[in-house]
C-alpha cells in the first residue's frame, strides 16, 4: 500500500465505525489530524460501550454515553467533537490509552510528548494506540499471534470488469510484422506477449543472459533461428545457436538511410578447447560514410 491508500484506509475505519460518509478531493482532503481525530472518537465511542447496531455496515453511536464516559474521565465532551478544535481529541484519547491502557504517567505531557512516548511503546511492548489503526491479528491455521499489530481499515476497491475467458490466450507460432518480423500483439491477431524494457531489465537484473537470448532472438525476430528451433523441437535434436535478429537488418536499413553504408561481414571461429566453448559464428562491422 502506498501512502494514500494507508491514510484512506484509515479514514475509511473511522468513517464506517462512527457512520458518516467523507468527501476528499484530491488536493484539499482530509490530513493526518483530522483522520487521527476520527479516530480517537471512534475509540471514545468503543470505551464507552456507546456502539449500537446501526445500518449494514455500521454501527450508531450513543453519544449521550459517550459525553458521559468523557466527563468521568475529567474531559469536557465538546471541545474533543468540535472539528475546529484540531488535535484536540487526538490529545485525549493519547492521554487516555497511555494511562489506562500501556499504565504510564502522560501527567504535564505536551501532545508530541505523549506521541513519542506512544511510538516507543508501540515499538518495545507491540501495542499501538488507536490513533494509529492498528490491531492484533491472529493466525488463523495456529491461532498465534502475529508479531506485529496490523492495520486494519476500509478503502474502496475498484474492480475492472475484465474477465478471465476474455483474456486467456496462448499462441505456439503465429503471424509476425511484415517489416520487423516481431510477432503481432493482441489475442485478436493471434499475436504473442509483449516483452518491453521493463521485462528486459528484469531479466538483466537477474542475470538471465540464456533466458534474454531466447526472448529477443528465436522468440521474437530471428527468421532463420525460429524456423531452425521449431524443427529442432519436433525433431528431438539439439537447439542450435541463434542467428541475427531481423531488428538489426532494420537498423542497417535506417543507418545506410543516413548515409552511412554499414555492412555486416561474417567470419567462422573455430571451436576453443580451452573454453569448452561450442563454436559460434563470429560478426565483424565495418562502416564508411558516403
Amino acid at each position: 500500500m502506498n501512502l494514500g491508500q494507508v491514510l484512506e484506509s484509515h479514514l475509511g475505519w473511522a468513517a464506517r465505525n462512527l457512520d458518516f460518509q467523507a468527501l476528499t478531493p484530491v488536493f484539499e482532503g482530509a490530513d493526518d489530524d483530522n483522520i487521527e481525530d476520527s479516530l480517537a472518537r471512534w475509540w471514545f465511542g468503543q470505551q464507552a460501550k456507546a456502539s449500537e447496531p446501526g445500518s449494514e455496515y455500521s454501527d450508531t453511536i450513543d453519544m449521550g454515553k459517550v459525553y458521559a464516559w468523557l466527563r468521568s474521565q475529567g474531559f469536557d465532551p465538546e471541545p474533543l467533537y468540535d472539528e475546529a478544535n484540531l488535535g484536540k481529541a487526538r490529545g485525549a484519547c493519547l492521554y487516555l490509552w497511555l494511562r489506562d491502557v500501556a499504565g504510564e504517567n502522560p501527567d504535564g505531557m505536551s501532545l508530541s510528548e505523549m506521541h513519542l512516548l506512544a511510538m516507543e511503546v508501540h515499538r518495545q511492548r507491540l501495542i499501538a494506540p488507536p490513533t494509529f489503526a492498528k490491531f492484533q491479528q491472529f493466525d488463523g491455521r495456529s491461532g498465534e499471534p502475529f508479531d506485529q499489530p496490523v492495520a486494519v481499515g476500509s478503502i474502496y476497491m475498484l474492480k475492472l470488469i475484465h474477465l478471465v475467458e476474455d483474456k486467456i490466450h496462448a499462441r505456439s507460432t503465429g503471424p509476425y510484422s511484415m517489416i520487423t518480423q516481431q510477432p503481432l500483439g493482441g489475442k485478436a491477431q493471434s499475436g504473442g506477449q509483449r516483452f518491453g524494457e521493463m521485462e528486459v531489465w528484469a531479466l538483466e537484473a537477474y542475470s538471465a543472459a540464456h533466458n534474454l537470448q531466447e526472448v529477443l532472438t528465436i522468440k521474437s525476430d530471428d527468421v532463420a533461428g525460429r524456423v531452425n528451433t521449431y524443427e529442432s523441437i519436433v525433431k528431438g535434436h539439439a537447439i542450435s545457436q541463434p542467428g541475427v535478429p531481423e531488428s538489426f537488418n532494420v537498423l542497417l536499413k535506417e543507418l545506410q538511410s543516413l548515409g552511412l553504408n554499414v555492412q555486416l561481414e561474417e567470419e567462422e571461429v573455430q571451436e576453443d578447447p580451452s573454453l569448452g566453448l561450442p563454436g559460434e559464428d563470429d560478426f565483424l562491422f565495418s562502416m564508411e560514410a558516403n
